[in-house]
C-alpha cells in the first residue's frame, strides 16, 4: 500500500514525531494536514513540507475548535495523534496536581475528542494512530503522571478498535527519542539522560523522530492491524 491520493491529518505535527510522520507520508505521495498550538511551529514546519501539505494552529484543548476543524476539512483517510507538552516529571508528593491535570487533557482528551469528531469522516481503509510511551510498561520514580496517560492512552486504543471498527486504531510507543519532547530539561540532564540509554540500550543508540514515524506509517499501512500497541523503544522494555 502506497499514500498516494491519501489525505492525513497529524495533530501535533509541527515539530518532533509528528513532523517527521508528516515528512515521511508527504515523501510517499500523501497530502498531510498538520495542526498544533503554536503557530510559528506550524508555518516554519509547512516550510520543509512539499507545497501540498497544509497547516493550521490549532488549540487541541479546546473541544469546538476540535470540532470545527474536523468539519472543515472534511473526509480523509488517516488521523495521527502525537501533540503533547514537554515532559516534566515529579515524584507523587511534589505533583502540582493542576499541572497533571493539563498534561491528562492534552495528551488524553485531547486524542479522545479528535477521534470523537474525526472518525466519522475516515474514509473506508482508514485508520487513527495514537502516541503513548513505554513509560506505560516500565515506569521509573517520578513518572506517574507520565505512566498514567501512556497507560489510559493504550487502554482507549483497544477499546475504540473495537467500538470504532472498521476503522483501525493502534497506538506508537516509542522509548527515549531524541526530539523537543525533553527541551524543558536542563541541557545537562538531557544529555546525561541519552548517554545513559544509548550504554543501556540493545541498540547502542537513542532513537530519532524518523526511526519512530516509520512506525505510524506501517500501522497505517497495515490492514490487519487493530488495538495494538507497537513499542519502538531500541529493545528498551527488555534491558
Amino acid at each position: 500500500m502506497t499514500f498516494q491520493n491519501t489525505h492525513i491529518i497529524i495533530l501535533g505535527g509541527s515539530s518532533g514525531i509528528g513532523f517527521a510522520v508528516a515528512q515521511a507520508a508527504a515523501e510517499e505521495g500523501a497530502r498531510v494536514t498538520i495542526a498544533s498550538s503554536n503557530g510559528a511551529r506550524v508555518a516554519a514546519a509547512l516550510e520543509a513540507l512539499p507545497e501540498s501539505a497544509e497547516g493550521k494552529a490549532l488549540d487541541l484543548t479546546d473541544a469546538h475548535a476540535v470540532q470545527a476543524f474536523f468539519a472543515e476539512t472534511g473526509a480523509f483517510d488517516h488521523l495521527v495523534y502525537s501533540a503533547g507538552e514537554s515532559l516534566k516529571l515529579a515524584r507523587l508528593a511534589d505533583t502540582d496536581l493542576e499541572a497533571a491535570r493539563r498534561f491528562f487533557e492534552l495528551r488524553y482528551w485531547g486524542a479522545y475528542n479528535a477521534a470523537r469528531h474525526a472518525h466519522g469522516m475516515i474514509r473506508p481503509g482508514g485508520s487513527i494512530v495514537f502516541t503513548s510511551g513505554v513509560a506505560s510498561a516500565r515506569p521509573g520514580p517520578g513518572w506517574s503522571v507520565a505512566a498514567s496517560i501512556c497507560s489510559a492512552m493504550e487502554g482507549l486504543t483497544r477499546a475504540l478498535a473495537l467500538e470504532l471498527a472498521p476503522v483501525r486504531v493502534n497506538i506508537v510507543s516509542p522509548g527515549v527519542v531524541r526530539s523537543p519532547l525533553w527541551r524543558d530539561m536542563p541541557a545537562e540532564a538531557r544529555d546525561a539522560l541519552y548517554a545513559a540509554e544509548e550504554k543501556r540500550l540493545p541498540v547502542g543508540h537513542v532513537g530519532e523522530p524518523q526511526e519512530i514515524a516509520a512506525g505510524y506509517l506501517y500501522l497505517m499501512r497495515q490492514t490487519y492491524v487493530t488495538g495494538q500497541t507497537l513499542a519502538i523503544d531500541g529493545g528498551g522494555l527488555l534491558a
